[in-house]
């Protein structure tokens, strides 16, 4: 970071709700219960916020953009639901407001939204948007296991969260859809306006028949334009298996964009951001 920025990051002070359960890390960092300790110290520029959940990150993002200090969130719930309100924060304070993280992991599809494709038109966008959902189907797929048994196949690796009702009811995938929406198209949605169906409800029976007539189901998160208004939703779809999407297993995400280029006026159909 050093290298590319200029700038060498330090952690100086740390949040924590118990002082003794981390105490290993108070050598290397101020650790802190109160977090006006942090808001009001003028040597931090940069807060980062790994709380999850609304409340109290909702309100201690806000007092940091009004304090004047950038902020780095990957809360997608929080961005979601309030990212309108914060936008409109960092923008009043002259502050950063980063949050690519908190939609598809890894997968820089904000910064390409927003860069490289800002003068263009989006016409859809669709995708594998939660990998813990695409985990258990894939080892529903694959193993021939049920949706009990895939859910609890995972002991070492991690890929199912502890409690993973927002992965399995499709919540997840919905917030993510409802961020990427707005860079997309615009739009400022919540979970509450469209379609959210999870694999939560999926038996072996379904994977089965889906295999027998030469498909695979996927939870697909769909944006779309269609004649002006936009059409989305979250639920589990059949993809015939010479599809791409058909072959994103396991952990990983995949979202497809259908652009058009308005300055060469042609259809870049399914760029693939992986």
């Amino acid at each position: 970071m050093k290298q590319t920025s200029g700038e060498e990051i330090v952690i100086k002070k740390a949040l924590v709700c118990n002082l003794k359960k981390h105490q290993n890390m108070a050598k290397e960092v101020e650790l802190t219960t109160n977090f006006d300790d942090i808001l009001h110290d003028a040597e931090i520029k940069i807060v980062v916020e790994l709380m999850g959940g609304l409340h109290p990150a909702k309100e201690y993002i806000s007092d940091a953009l009004n304090a004047g200090k950038n902020v780095v969130t990957a809360n997608k719930d929080l961005m979601a639901t309030f990212g309108s309100e914060f936008i409109a924060l960092a923008a009043k304070n002259k502050c950063d407001l980063m949050y690519d993280a908190s939609v598809v992991g890894g997968i820089p599809i904000l910064r390409t939204l927003s860069t490289s494709y800002a003068s263009d038109k989006i016409s859809e966008i669709q995708g594998i948007i939660n990998g813990t959902t695409n985990y258990i189907l894939s080892q529903m797929g694959e193993k021939g296991l049920s949706y009990d048994e895939a859910l609890k196949n995972d002991p070492k690796l991690g890929f199912v969260e502890a409690d993973p009702t927002n992965d399995v009811t499709g919540k997840d995938a919905a917030y993510n859809i409802v961020i990427l929406s707005e860079f997309a198209f615009g739009t400022k949605i919540s979970i509450n306006d469209f379609t959210i169906e999870g694999i939560n409800h999926l038996q072996k029976f379904d994977i089965e028949q889906a295999q027998a007539m030469g498909y695979v189901i996927k939870l697909i998160g769909i944006a779309k334009n269609i004649a002006g208004k936009l059409f989305v939703k979250v639920a589990p779809c059949l993809l015939p298996n010479n599809a791409i999407m058909a072959h994103i297993k396991n952990k990983l995400k995949l979202c497809k964009l259908r652009v058009k280029v308005l300055a060469q006026r042609f259809l870049l159909d399914q760029v693939q951001v992986v």
